[in-house]
């Protein structure tokens, strides 16, 4: 049986995912990453090795479980969490350890590129503001701080595209993740040379950029030893982890949105023109489709909410067991609000300083409504990007939902009453790594288009509609939950963004 292999680099660990013909999966395994580093408060880091390693423990586990061998893999396509900074020296070793896409140390760093090129420069050159979580003020972090591994870059490459490099030797990227590098023009689909000059970046650090579904490489002959994989196999571009689980969730036509519900949480909507945000809250990045456009708003906590409870408060608990709990409280959490900015936040604040907490806190409130207001927070949060993206005039008929959070029946009639509209399930909740997938079958030719193989292959199986009562209490809540940053943001100011590492 032939199959297509999806890859999927995530935050927490490197799923590989088999689909078949009809473009149903088929087997999947996931082999876990190391536990992010965070020295200090807003700091986060993993090394990229440990990326290879469990692409490598994936790759072989899915194969096995499949009973499969290499040569029945027609191609194989690529997603991953964007945003990371990953630099190699000449001998294409990793100098240090990536800082991945919710660290938000370079504050200094995003100032500096708004004094030198100006705001207006930078909104012209890429089509979204500066941020952070971006990759160009990492890299200048890098520069002004370590400029001993700064000197030694011959490569830049983001984490997707590192793994990319140990299966082909090529040196690639694909549009969608590129946007989201600050270094990108969205609208002309390639490198913005006019900022990057201006700014005085070596342009031959860059990878090559690529549609993703355009094949970037083959398998290596070192890496066919290594994964089981047949040398000679085609890579794809693939795209960043938000652009292949919108593939994946069939948002590749206008008016059907997208809630993703992974570490981070983010709403998605396709568009067949760039859409601005004046205030630049929302995204606007190219899409895994050619030609084609997206928009989202980000939620920098919003499963890292839940797992941050867990780990901290709830060890021996599951998250099945969290939200169930959660379920027996009734909405509103008894007037108890979460906010989830445990790494800052972007949409709609892009505030690197804000930080996370209940507001509300009696001794009258339970631990389930603790959970419950988590998971309300996040979900408010999500509202405000959903609000966005209709303001600016994009139609949302629907909202389909993926990641971690929608497999849990209570989130999903959450969401449908937090946002007031229907919300869909398909028939698979895989999200990236069969977004990867299915833009392999379309670069191997199984498919002319994305939005054809996506009208093929996926399926609504069923939908969730909001609860009248509930959604009028989330309304009200909502609106206090709006009015509760912008009373904190002097505070957030005074709080100090580091403290001494353990080295220190």
């Amino acid at each position: 049986m032939p199959y297509w292999l999806g890859l999927d680099i995530g935050t927490g660990g490197t799923r590989a995912l088999l689909i078949d013909e009809a473009g149903q999966v088929r087997h999947a395994h996931t082999a876990p990453h190391e536990e992010m580093r965070m020295e200090r408060p807003l700091w986060a880091e993993q090394r990229p090795e440990n990326w290879w390693d469990a692409a490598l423990l994936a790759i072989r586990g899915v194969l096995s479980i499949a009973n499969a061998n290499g040569r029945q893999i027609r191609g194989v396509g690529l997603s991953g969490q964007m945003h990371g900074l990953v630099i190699l020296d000449a001998a294409h070793r990793v100098i240090r350890p990536a800082l991945i896409w919710c660290d938000q140390r370079s504050q200094p760093q995003v100032d500096w590129i708004n004094r030198t090129a100006g705001p207006e420069t930078v909104l012209r050159c890429t089509a979204n503001p500066v941020l952070t979580g971006f990759t160009l003020p990492k890299l200048l972090w890098v520069r002004d701080n370590e400029p001993k591994h700064f000197d030694r870059v011959k490569k830049l490459l983001l984490p997707k595209d590192y793994v990319r490099f140990q299966l082909t030797g090529e040196f690639a990227s694909d549009v969608s993740d590129a946007s989201g590098t600050a270094l990108f023009d969205v609208v002309k689909r390639r490198w913005s040379f006019d900022l990057i000059d201006q700014l005085k970046i070596d342009r031959d650090i860059l990878p090559t950029v690529y549609e993703s579904s355009e094949i970037t490489g083959q398998v290596s002959d070192q890496a066919a030893r290594d994964t089981g994989l047949e040398p000679g196999t085609p890579v794809m571009a693939g795209g960043g982890d938000q652009a292949c689980s919108a593939v994946g969730n069939g948002i590749v036509v206008p008016g059907v949105v997208s809630c993703t519900l992974g570490t981070s949480g983010v709403v998605f909507a396709h568009s067949d023109q760039p859409h601005y945000d004046p205030a630049g809250r929302v995204h606007t990045f190219c899409h895994a489709v050619k030609g084609a456009w997206h928009v989202m708003g980000v939620t920098q906590g919003a499963g890292l909410s839940l797992q941050w409870f867990r780990n901290q408060l709830a060890p021996s608990s599951d998250y099945g067991a969290l939200t169930a709990e959660a379920a027996t409280t009734p909405a509103g959490s008894q007037g108890l609000y979460w906010l989830p900015y445990l790494m800052g936040e972007r949409t709609p604040h892009l505030d690197a300083m804000a930080r996370g907490g209940w507001i509300g806190l009696t001794a009258k409130h339970t631990r389930a409504d603790l959970i419950r207001s988590l998971l309300e927070g996040v979900s408010y949060s999500q509202k405000d990007g959903l609000n966005i993206i209709e303001q600016m005039g994009i139609p949302i008929e629907s909202v389909r939902v993926s990641g971690g959070g929608a497999r849990s029946e209570f989130w999903r009639q959450m969401l449908a009453d937090v946002f007031a509209k229907r919300i869909v399930t398909l028939a698979s909740q895989e999200g990236s790594a069969y977004g990867a997938a299915l833009l392999a079958m379309v670069g191997t030719g199984a498919y002319s288009t994305v939005p054809e193989m996506c009208k093929a292959v996926i399926h609504v199986v069923a939908s969730t509609d909001p609860h009248k009562n509930e959604s009028n209490i989330y309304a009200a809540g909502h609106r206090v939950y709006q009015s509760l940053y912008p009373a904190l943001q002097p505070f957030y100011r005074g709080v100090p963004s580091t403290s001494k590492s353990p080295q220190e």
